[in-house]
């Protein structure tokens, strides 16, 4: 076996005589358009939370509390939360390639308006709309990945795609600190604060890769050039036989989906678990700086530490969780990890060491939870319930995005300290452990 046939089997997962195909098909599929979900992912990630950047010299031009920040950097998730499932719909209709596409030239344009922000009210207005922008990216790419992998698959080639965040969130601070140097700076006869460049420079790519996405998305299998014929038609037929049986198991269809005891389960999960991501991380950057007094440099370096063993628990954890067939004891394991990280913080934030390993164990837990949790709704969902059923989970999750930071940015301004946000956050993930847990789940093949 060539040197990079074993790397692919060490990605896929595969072994064997029959498997040699499934090697070849989902090797060349994973190549062609996971790096380009994961680059995407990665811009979108990062328009999403450089607000957490911005946050110390934005406040000051514009005088907002942390009140009002953590309301304005949740308020992301309230336009995004409305056109979620509306855009998941469309996109099963339409295809990914002009969806995808779409959705990320508008919300790039947007991210850049930013710039145009001079107040509370444009704040949170430009907030609301980047969130209607981007809304229905994530679930589009968890549903376009179930129309070209198995199910045994998706939680190792979800995690490789999800590590866009730990990766987003490493690289973020450093390529934002040199942008708010710029502050001062003219453009076009105009001086810009170091904030109004961030939102501007971070922004462009999205429209430029948004662009790319016309000349490199293919919607199905079917349709699949850059594959030969034969292994166009045997991932097709693979595929579709996945469909039936799925549909056989579970016959529900489009929004009936909706009203499913596990998507409701699982939509409570995703929402107590985005409280706890984004309330921690857009106060991150001021945790840190408030404990060690570092900025510049050394902020951007003990903000970016926590993400780094995330990166690689998400890919152990998923392969791991494909391997044996197993998502919700995984999935409630690492909630349990972030908030064992969390509660640890709370007692921690006086040493600056220990406080950072504490945010790492969280981040651990946080990201590698991605992986299985969203392999778990294709287990029971299948066509245009998947589309319906995914995107509610991901739109009614998020809205914890909005409450998260909007109720660490209230707790901290009447408690002087973040100790009593941080112990609520944690309680949120020990509750999720606990629903994730109560849930009964068709079994799952374990990769080959």
């Amino acid at each position: 076996m060539t040197g990079s046939s074993a790397f692919l089997q060490a990605l896929i997962g595969t072994s064997g005589l029959e498997d040699e195909r499934e090697l070849r098909v989902f090797g060349k599929v994973t190549w062609r358009l996971v790096p380009f979900m994961f680059l995407g992912y990665v811009i979108a990630y990062i328009d999403r939370v450089n607000i957490s950047q911005a946050a110390m010299t934005m406040q000051t031009d514009l005088a907002l509390s942390d009140a009002e920040f953590g309301r304005g950097a949740g308020l992301f998730f309230i336009g995004y939360c409305l056109f979620e499932i509306p855009s998941n719909l469309i996109l099963a209709r339409v295809g990914a390639r002009i969806w995808i596409a779409r959705i990320m030239i508008v919300w790039g344009l947007v991210a850049m308006g930013m710039v145009l922000v001079n107040g509370t009210t444009s704040f949170y207005a430009l907030r609301v709309l980047l969130g209607i922008a981007e809304a229905g990216f994530f679930p589009g790419m968890i549903l376009y990945l179930t129309y070209w992998l198995p199910a045994r698959q998706r939680a190792k080639s979800g995690a490789l795609f999800m590590t866009a965040i730990p990766i987003a969130m490493i690289i973020t601070p450093w390529i934002s600190e040199p942008l708010l140097q710029l502050d001062g700076r003219t453009l076009f006869g105009h001086s810009l604060h170091g904030w109004q460049w961030l939102f501007l420079v971070e922004g462009f790519p999205a429209v430029i890769l948004g662009i790319a996405a016309l000349f490199w998305l293919t919607d199905v299998p079917a349709k699949a050039h850059w594959l030969s014929p034969d292994d166009r038609e045997w991932l097709a037929a693979e595929m579709e036989a996945e469909r039936v049986a799925r549909a056989r198991h579970s016959p529900v269809e489009g929004f009936k989906a909706l009203a499913n005891p596990k998507v409701l389960v699982l939509c409570v999960f995703y929402f107590l678990n985005n409280m706890a991501t984004y309330g921690v991380f857009f106060f991150l950057s001021k945790i840190l700086s408030e404990s060690s007094g570092y900025s510049g440099a050394k902020l951007a370096a003990i903000t970016s530490l926590p993400f780094i063993p995330a990166l690689v628990g998400m890919v152990l954890i998923g392969r791991n969780s494909d391997r044996m067939g197993e998502r919700k004891w995984h999935t409630a394991g690492c909630a349990l990890t972030a908030a064992a990280g969390i509660l640890l913080a709370t007692q921690l934030q006086d040493h600056v060491p220990l406080l950072v390993f504490s945010f790492a164990l969280s981040q651990v837990g946080q990201r590698a939870i991605l992986g299985p949790f969203w392999a778990i709704p294709p287990m029971f969902l299948g066509g245009a319930a998947a589309a319906a059923g995914i995107a509610t989970i991901n739109a009614v999750g998020n809205l914890g995005g909005y409450f998260g930071p909007d109720l660490m940015g209230r707790l901290r301004d009447s408690s002087s300290g973040y100790t009593l946000g941080l112990s609520v956050l944690a309680t949120c993930l020990i509750i999720e452990a606990v629903l994730v847990v109560s849930l009964r789940l068709p079994a799952t093949q374990s990769a080959k």
